[in-house]
């Protein structure tokens, strides 16, 4: 029971008396952190939550454990802050997404290539995009298509399909795109603010027949409802993602990675050994065959829609 990780989730849990909120605030899965809790239950012998229908309550075993999992969560803060000063700075990324954006593979391959400098990635609202670049709360940023981009670098990466979101009875339902003459005579939603705080009541609004809304496909996935479904809505403007970064910051030390050109690689598919890393490293770039020239970007599709 000294799992200092799984005591910080019981501790959010506990003091939030939500699972959802909770899971949320850790960036967990409510599933997976509902299993570490049973997990600790279990452990204990005893329920940690008063069993039944009504507001999440702690049993006295539940604020028992809580109590000692405050202390056992302080030595471990105080024991990592000591080898945090005891040990030397390494160098850190903090990498911003907006929700729907997923960077769990670009992570994952950081982490394989440069062990020796930490990526944080950080949740970052739309609307928030842009000032949490020039304030520096993140270094980079996945961007949705940010209409002031003075003062920024800023790398196309794809568009993201647009998509209707209606009911499950709606007559879109039989088709497999729409167009936007379709929704001609809809009461349309406004679905310009897609903050996780707004987002999930225009859904709700959906869903009890106020009007449709067009939302990117990344973010219609991420709030699916089984009373929902979305189509594509084939001759909708799609939305840009972006990859930025302040064109101020300042160019490495010599002997140093350039952290955002890195990170940039790695998002773009560069080979480990690519010309530019093996140049910074000062190894001679491998030759590479001349590649074909690549053809014209693909236009949205303007294929009839099929029914279903």
């Amino acid at each position: 029971m000294n799992d200092a990780t799984v005591l910080r989730w019981y501790i959010e849990v506990a003091e939030t008396l939500a699972f959802g909120r909770a899971a949320k605030a850790l960036n967990i899965s409510r599933l997976r952190l509902s299993a570490a809790v049973k997990e600790l239950q279990d452990e204990v012998g005893e329920p940690l939550f008063v069993p039944g229908d009504g507001p999440t309550e702690l049993t006295e075993a539940g604020r028992a454990l809580l109590d000692r999992a405050r202390d056992i969560v302080a030595e471990d803060d105080r024991r990592r802050a000591e080898e945090a000063a005891a040990a030397p700075a390494r160098p850190t990324l903090r990498v911003g997404f907006v929700p729907g954006v997923t960077v769990t593979k670009w992570t994952r391959i950081w982490a394989d290539r440069h062990p020796g400098t930490d990526l944080q990635t950080v949740v970052v609202e739309e609307s928030d995009q842009l000032h949490a670049l020039r304030t520096g709360v993140v270094d980079m940023c996945f961007v949705r298509e940010p209409a002031e981009r003075e003062g920024l670098h800023c790398v196309p990466l794809y568009s993201e399909v647009a998509v209707v979101v209606v009911p499950k009875d709606h007559p879109a339902a039989a088709y497999d795109a729409v167009t936007l003459g379709d929704l001609e005579g809809e009461s349309l939603q406004d679905g310009s603010d897609r903050s996780e705080a707004t987002l999930p009541t225009t859904l709700e609004m959906v869903a009890a027949g106020v009007g449709p809304v067009l939302v990117p496909h990344s973010l219609a996935r991420l709030h699916s409802r089984k009373d929902l479904l979305y189509r594509p809505v084939t001759d909708a403007d799609p939305t840009r993602i972006f990859l930025a970064w302040p064109t101020s910051v300042a160019a490495p030390e010599e002997g140093t990675l350039d952290l955002p050109q890195e990170f940039l690689g790695v998002v773009r598919g560069r080979a480990a050994h690519s010309s530019r890393t093996e140049s910074e490293r000062g190894t001679p770039p491998r030759k590479k065959k001349k590649a074909a020239a690549p053809g014209p970007a693909a236009e949205r599709s303007q294929a009839p829609r099929r029914r279903r």
